[in-house]
């Protein structure tokens, strides 16, 4: 059965026996097309890695603000805290109360 495949395939397609071969053209341009797509794999693989890069640094740094900014915020309060004791407890009971309220509905 295999055999009457590969006769009636040469016999409907171009006929002769150069109906499998590979033009010696066909192969220099795929080998040439070979190279360009591993040479723009590797671009794409260095732009990617530089983006990366790119925001890694950029996340580390509004990281590092956020944390400065979280920590000046709280060393603000302790100190306001410090200054104003009544007015913290007073203020603190009050948040409380009305979140009680809140919550107990």
């Amino acid at each position: 059965m295999a055999e009457q495949n590969q006769s009636g395939s040469q016999q409907g397609g171009q006929g002769g026996a150069d109906a499998g071969a590979i033009p010696p053209n066909a192969q220099t341009k795929f080998e040439s097309t070979k190279t360009h797509v591993r040479a723009a794999a590797d671009d794409l693989r260095s732009a990617a890695t530089t983006i990366a890069e790119d925001y890694r640094g950029r996340a580390e740094d509004a990281w590092e603000q956020a944390r400065d900014r979280v920590r000046t915020f709280q060393e603000d309060g302790e100190e306001y805290i410090r200054g104003n004791p009544t007015k913290a407890v007073f203020t603190a009971l009050g948040i409380g109360f009305v979140l009680g309220l809140i919550f107990r509905r």
